[in-house]
């Protein structure tokens, strides 16, 4: 019997546009988290996710099941369209790391102590170099597996452990060193 995930899939690859939309439904949380740790634009990231989702259906009906999670293929897509947005941008005001999750209703005290905290993480992973950022944001704030992070960067497992050891010392120095 096929997965629940590998089963939407190979609906939508043979045009099942429900599926497809299921698909959409499960992944677009993730997808758009990710993009905004990249450029930081509640518009922009809104935008490229749905860029993302329009390439990704344009090239559903060439994509083969591999023992991945569909999210892998997704971050694929995500990176390089990350990727091709910052190549044809210019440097602009970026808007808060934290916009992608301001509360409604919160107590002052505690959202001013979390907003410190995430602008310090913030200028935190800024200073990791580009390949460490890339490892923490997939792992920790899309939470991609290993594997998955492996599939979208193009590297092997044993890198990524690598580099996500390296950034998580590099961001424990540095968030410990704020801390005193």
């Amino acid at each position: 019997m096929l997965g629940s995930e590998e089963y939407l899939v190979k609906q939508a690859v043979n045009g099942d546009q429900t599926a497809f939309t299921q698909l959409y439904n499960a992944n677009f949380d993730r997808i758009y988290r990710y993009v905004y740790t990249r450029v930081r634009s509640q518009a922009e990231a809104e935008d490229l996710t749905q860029d993302v989702f329009i390439k990704a259906l344009e090239a559903i009906s060439n994509y083969k099941w591999r023992d991945l999670p569909f999210a892998a293929w997704l971050f694929k897509i995500a990176h390089n369209t990350v990727i091709d947005h910052a190549r044809k941008t210019s440097r602009e005001k970026r808007a808060d790391f934290d916009e992608a999750h301001l509360a409604t209703v919160e107590d002052p005290v505690e959202m001013s102590e979390r907003q410190f905290e995430v602008e310090q993480l913030r200028m935190a992973l800024e200073k990791l170099p580009e390949a460490q950022r890339e490892v923490a944001t997939l792992r920790f704030i899309a939470q991609l597996s290993i594997a998955e992070t492996a599939k979208v960067l193009g590297k092997s497992e044993g890198t990524i452990k690598a580099l996500q050891f390296n950034a998580t010392m590099a961001l424990r120095k540095a968030l410990g060193a704020t801390e005193e």
